[in-house]
């Protein structure tokens, strides 16, 4: 099975609902619920949108990962973005993370494993963070589809800390591909 190797170069965390995530030294991981302390930290939705609707959906956002090419682009076009400034609790450089398929799953470190389950649904909250950057995260390719470019999300398989310039391994699932869509 092909594997890719890349490595993580911040993780935050929040324990209360806002946009933004602190830059902290490590964070661990919980199989099963997500970023010990983070305000997402549960079995079912914790996000207030997906909670107003139905809080009884299980997590499938549990850790929110962005790779730093998009914030490089983000600084490229004028707008002052650094690791966990759009809620993200991984950041990762030298990894196409929007290209992996639904079920890939992601070694952090010694230990943690996530597998992803989806594309972040970028937000109108982007702009209120900074005007104009909602722009960036989301598009339309030339056949007009939409492309989400704000991170992917996943559920911890194995718990684990997680620290910057960690390794991260990709296993990639057996069968047919399956491309990320939102969750």
């Amino acid at each position: 099975m092909p594997t890719q190797t890349a490595a993580v170069t911040a993780v935050s965390r929040d324990t209360e609902h806002g946009f933004s995530k602190p830059n902290v030294p490590a964070i661990r991981l919980l199989a099963g619920l997500g970023v010990e302390g983070d305000t997402h930290l549960g079995v079912t939705v914790q996000h207030r949108s997906r909670v107003a609707a139905d809080p009884t959906q299980p997590n499938l956002r549990q850790v929110h990962l962005m790779h730093a090419e998009l914030h490089d682009e983000m600084r490229a076009a004028g707008y002052d973005v650094a690791a966990g400034a759009l809620g993200e609790n991984i950041t990762t450089r030298g990894l196409d993370l929007l290209g992996l398929p639904r079920g890939a799953r992601l070694r952090l470190g010694a230990e943690a494993e996530v597998e992803i389950t989806g594309l972040r649904n970028p937000c109108p909250q982007i702009n209120n963070f900074q005007p104009g950057l909602l722009k960036l995260c989301v598009g339309r390719d030339e056949d007009g589809q939409v492309v989400r470019k704000a991170g992917i999300m996943g559920v911890v398989l194995r718990d684990g800390e997680v620290r910057p310039g960690d390794r991260i391994t990709v296993e990639l699932p057996q069968g047919p591909h399956v491309p990320l869509d939102r969750v």
